[in-house]
């Protein structure tokens, strides 16, 4: 094992003790941890100055847009993920839930592994400027996100 997988093994062991949670905690909360916790941050803040958004009180939003919905399949991390369509599926109906309960519409439908699995094929190339057009539109439409 070389340095930096050792370092990332005990950055993903340290963000799930501060968490409280068992190393041998399974679900989408942990595959959150130890897929996306690592530039999103274990409570979502991200790294805005470093372009990585913070998904608290925002990421529901996305859900308001079918492209925004489909956003959330189609970034990088999320469509290259190693977890299967379904443990994919699982773990964004969980994000949405556990970063942005009070953003999240009422007619919700949660992600499926079918739609996973179709989406995840199309990916984007310019995420940080999908996003800026998603975003331009929901602020236009009166919803607080940045």
């Amino acid at each position: 094992m070389t340095a930096r997988k050792r370092l990332a093994a005990l950055s993903v062991a340290l963000g799930m003790l501060v968490a409280g949670l068992p190393a041998q905690a399974s679900g989408p909360r942990r595959d959150y941890q130890m897929h996306c916790a690592g530039c999103h941050q274990m409570d979502g803040s991200g790294a805005p100055k470093a372009g990585i958004p913070d998904m608290r009180n925002a990421v529901g939003h996305f859900l308001r847009l079918p492209a925004g919905r489909d956003f959330l399949v189609q970034v990088p991390g999320t469509a290259n993920s190693p977890l299967g369509h379904a443990d994919t599926a699982a773990l964004l109906n969980w994000m949405v839930f556990a970063f942005s309960r009070d953003q999240v519409p009422a007619d919700f439908q949660p992600y499926t592994e079918r739609e996973v699995a179709r989406l995840r094929h199309t990916p984007f190339h310019d995420a940080p400027g999908t996003r800026a057009q998603l975003v331009d539109r929901l602020q236009a439409d009166g919803f607080a996100i940045r």
